[in-house]
């Protein structure tokens, strides 16, 4: 049964990454989002190809994939994807659901205006890449 946009808005709400944002800032993200569901083993993403997606797992769980090693796995309320979509780069990784898995795509222009218009969610965003950088940094000095 698919989600509506009030579902989208209260999972949106509960997801870290948008901690903070205005109820009506929440609502037309939620407008722009598609609900998206995969089965386990559905590639989501594909290694080296340009994205034209961020995602945010609402249920289920993925493995993140990178020259063939699972890197991370990711669950209910994380993202992914945003990489390729702010720098029109190809995906450094593959992103595989591991079990059935739901989530909620942003295309990458709703995406890039999503971000113009809340400084919050920008914000988060930075915050969120950081914490990924800084855990790789530290990953690779021990």
């Amino acid at each position: 049964m698919p989600i509506t946009r009030d579902q989208k808005t209260e999972l949106l709400a509960a997801t870290p990454l948008f901690e903070g944002l205005e109820p009506d800032e929440l609502e037309r993200i939620a407008e722009r989002t598609v609900e998206t569901d995969y089965r386990a083993g559905g590639v989501i993403v594909r290694e080296g190809e340009i994205g034209t997606g961020f995602f945010v797992i609402v249920s289920g769980s993925v493995g993140v994939v990178r020259d063939g090693q699972t890197v991370g796995k990711l669950g209910p309320g994380e993202f992914f994807g945003e990489l390729s979509v702010l720098d029109g780069q190809p995906r450094v990784a593959q992103v595989v659901s591991v079990e059935p898995t739901r989530c909620l795509g942003l295309a990458s222009w709703d995406f890039e205006q999503a971000l113009l218009e809340s400084p919050t969610l920008a914000l988060s965003i930075l915050r969120g890449l950081a914490a990924r950088l800084r855990s790789v940094t530290e990953q690779q000095n021990h």
